[in-house]
């Protein structure tokens, strides 16, 4: 599904360039259940946008179901995200000026699904992560436990392909971690494919298989 060759990502802060990515190749094969870990600042985040689409490396290549997708127009991009790639973000990425049930319709508006199916499907999902009570609130109104429910109930609406989670449990307690992590191996149980960032050997342990990125290096910058 994922074949990514010799990646390279740098980033320049003050006098420092920072190599986020060197040099890494990785395969993920339809299916699999993958967590990514290391120290702060060693580009897991930066290696997820990129295998989502939403960053380009500075080198090498990315495949993504058999096809190059590296430097494609952003138009393509876009589609490719909105037909295959559900995103579960550490912090949410709620908007806050829609309901629940706006927030879960969303994705399948943008995909053009008519408006039956969008209600049959919401609904279907807010019932499953035990939510649908609160169809009516607005995110600001659940605790982050719910909201995290709620991500990711817009993030498998339209049944992708591939989950990229970052940090999904990072600001839950103990019980909602637990409940959302039990929810990710369900949905890798029914053939989809997670890559998830974490830094909780707790979590990874769900996984099928750990990739440990090393810590960025750093290099002065010269004129």
């Amino acid at each position: 599904m994922i074949k990514a060759t010799n990646l390279e990502k740098h980033y320049c802060i003050d006098e420092m360039e920072i190599i986020a990515l060197r040099d890494l190749s990785i395969e993920v094969e339809q299916g699999e259940f993958v967590a990514i870990m290391g120290p702060s600042g060693c580009g897991k985040s930066t290696l997820l946008n990129i295998l989502g689409m939403l960053d380009e490396p500075d080198e090498g290549s990315y495949f993504f179901n058999g096809a190059e997708v590296t430097h494609i127009k952003e138009r393509n991009r876009a589609t490719l995200r909105k037909d295959n790639i559900g995103f579960l973000f550490q912090n949410f990425n709620l908007i806050d000026d829609l309901t629940v049930f706006e927030n879960v319709e969303l994705p399948m508006i943008y995909k053009g699904l008519p408006g039956s199916e969008r209600v049959k499907r919401t609904d279907e999902l807010l019932d499953r992560m035990q939510i649908n009570e609160r169809r009516k609130s607005y995110p600001q109104q659940l605790s982050g436990g719910q909201q995290q429910r709620v991500a990711l109930a817009r993030a498998v609406v339209n049944n992708p392909g591939l989950i990229l989670a970052d940090e999904p449990t990072a600001n839950l307690d103990a019980d909602n971690s637990k409940a959302v992590m039990d929810l990710l191996t369900e949905l890798n149980k029914q053939g989809t494919t997670i890559i998830m960032v974490t830094h909780l050997e707790r979590d990874a342990n769900y996984s099928h298989r750990v990739i440990r990125l090393p810590d960025p290096q750093k290099i002065a910058r010269t004129n």
